[in-house]
Formats: structure tokens, C-alpha cells, sequence
């Protein structure tokens, strides 16, 4: 039988071109802002960013078992301070994506990791999936997390990454009402670029992600679930290892994913450490948060 989805005219091979051709360009890759060289001449940019989902990762598919809450609950008792403790020891700040559930329910947190110097970036309100929201949803729940988050860590949030890197076509013009720097949230490359909208720049600096780089397809465990990955962390080292190396030979950016409750445990912790290890026997790196590399790249490309 055939899917309803694509009954009639519904059917993609039927669409005429200017309905696809709207769709691919509604958001869009286009100019690098990679530049010529990074911060005080350095050879490689280096982005270290964890989402702080915790307890969110439960919450937002309306689940209420407190067994699977204690595995997010987990991220902010025990990790948060292992990474915290890692990062400081070899002075690097990173960046935090943080749901405003988990900023309300952890408040404290968010305000050590800014007065430790680190990021706080926007990161929905439940962790919740954009594309099941209207647009008025999505806009509402955004300038909602953006006020949560400023009041409670102190600082307005400039950077966004959407859960599950789930962006509508509504989301870039949200950012843009905002007035936000960046998102973090696309796949169109390696390295910085500007987004464009509708075929127009918007001087919104793209960060992108990939899920290469990313600890949570290789070891989220989920007890419900069909897949139940068990990558052993120094295979998953090996991986970011060889994306770092790529990225310093093409003098570019180096950016992964983590999350606290996953990372943050002990053999796994031997991920970030021999990372940053691997990292820093290398010249000409810079350590920055999201906002200081989209920062930077917007005034040097």
C-alpha cells in the first residue's frame, strides 16, 4: 500500500520546482567565515561544548520513571564536577547548552560554570523535538529559555543549539529576531559560515556540528530501546582524535559534542582527557568558547 504522506500531489517526484527548490534554499550554507588564521596566529581552532541535558532527556517524551531520571540526574551530581575539574586543570573554557528545565532545576551550575568563565548557551526548554512545535510555539519556548537562562546564570545567552539538532524553518528567523550571534545546530561543513535565508545573508555565524563528533551515537544507552550502542570510549577517542588531526591540517575548526551524563563517567572521562591531551601536544591551538570562535570568525574571515 502506498504511504498517504506521498498520495496525489503530496508526491516529492511531483513537486514542481519551485516548491523543492523553496525548500532547499528556505536555509542555506553560504559564505565561509573561516579565516585566514585564528586567535593570536594560531593554526587550529578548538570548540569544546556539552549539552547539559540531565533529567530533560526523560522529561521530554513525558516520562516520569525515576530510574531513567536518575541516568540524567547523574550529568549534574557527578559529571558536571569531573569536567568542570578536567577544563581547569588545563585552562580551557568551553561551552554548555542548557535546557531551561535542567537551568532551573540545577541553578547553581549555570551560575559556576559563568563565573568560572564558561559558556551558557540556549538549548530549548525541555529538550523538547522544534519540529513537533507551531512557529508561535517555537518562538515562545526560545525567548522563554533565553530569559530563564539570563536570569538565572546572570548572562543573556548569544548562541543557540536546538535539541537534537532539530531545526524547522522557522528557527533561523526566530534567531534572528533575537538578535542572536549563532547557531550550532547544521551540518553544511566544516568550518564557520554565514547562514543565508532564502537565498539572502542573514550575518548569523553558523557553527557546525556533525554527529561523527558527537559521544551520544556511540554510547547513549537507552533499556527500552532496540540499539544499545557500547563503543568502547577509545574507540570513540580514536574517532575525535583523527577529526582534531584533520582539522589541523586544514587549519580549521575542531568541534565536538558531549554530554555530561554521558562522558562524565569514569572510563568514559578518559575520552575528554586523552582529547585534550592529544590537543595540546600539538602547536598553534586555540581553545575557544562558541561565542569567542563565532566571534572571531565573523570579524576575520
Amino acid at each position: 500500500m502506498p504511504d498517504d504522506q506521498f498520495s496525489g500531489s503530496n508526491a516529492p517526484w511531483r513537486w514542481p520546482e519551485e516548491k523543492w527548490r523553496g525548500i532547499v534554499n528556505k536555509v542555506r550554507a553560504g559564505r565561509s567565515l573561516k579565516p585566514k588564521a585564528w586567535e593570536g596566529g594560531a593554526k587550529v581552532a578548538v570548540a569544546l561544548s556539552f549539552d547539559s541535558d540531565h533529567e530533560s532527556s526523560t522529561l521530554r517524551f513525558g516520562e516520569s520513571s525515576p530510574g531513567k531520571l536518575s541516568q540524567g540526574e547523574y550529568g549534574s551530581r557527578v559529571s558536571l564536577r569531573r569536567i568542570k575539574e578536567t577544563l581547569a586543570r588545563h585552562d580551557i573554557k568551553a561551552s554548555f547548552f542548557v535546557p531551561a528545565v535542567v537551568a532551573e532545576l540545577h541553578p547553581d551550575e549555570q551560575r559556576s560554570l559563568v563565573d568560572e568563565g564558561h559558556e551558557v548557551g540556549i538549548h530549548g526548554w525541555i529538550h523538547e523535538f522544534n519540529s513537533d512545535l507551531t512557529e508561535i510555539e517555537e518562538r515562545d519556548i526560545m525567548n522563554r529559555a533565553a530569559d530563564t537562562l539570563e536570569r538565572i546564570s546572570g548572562k543573556r545567552p548569544v548562541g543557540l543549539r536546538t535539541p537534537s539538532w532539530d531545526f524547522t524553518p522557522h528557527t533561523l528567523q526566530i534567531c534572528r529576531e533575537m538578535g542572536l550571534l549563532y547557531d550550532s545546530s547544521l551540518m553544511a561543513d566544516d568550518e564557520p559560515y554565514e547562514l543565508l535565508e532564502n537565498g539572502e545573508p542573514t550575518g548569523l555565524v553558523e557553527l557546525p556540528v556533525e554527529w561523527i563528533k558527537d559521544d551520544a551515537p556511540y554510547m547513549n544507552m537507552d533499556r527500552r530501546g532496540v540499539v544499545r550502542p557500547h563503543t568502547s570510549p577509545f574507540d570513540v577517542l580514536e574517532i575525535f582524535k583523527a577529526e582534531f588531526d584533520g582539522a589541523y591540517a586544514e587549519e580549521g575548526l575542531f568541534l565536538v559534542t558531549m554530554h555530561p551524563h554521558i562522558i562524565g563517567h569514569r572510563s568514559r572521562m578518559r575520552i575528554l582527557e586523552g582529547l585534550i591531551d592529544h590537543i595540546k601536544g600539538h602547536d598553534g591551538v586555540w581553545f575557544g568558547t562558541h561565542e569567542e570562535v563565532a566571534r572571531y570568525s565573523l570579524e576575520n574571515a
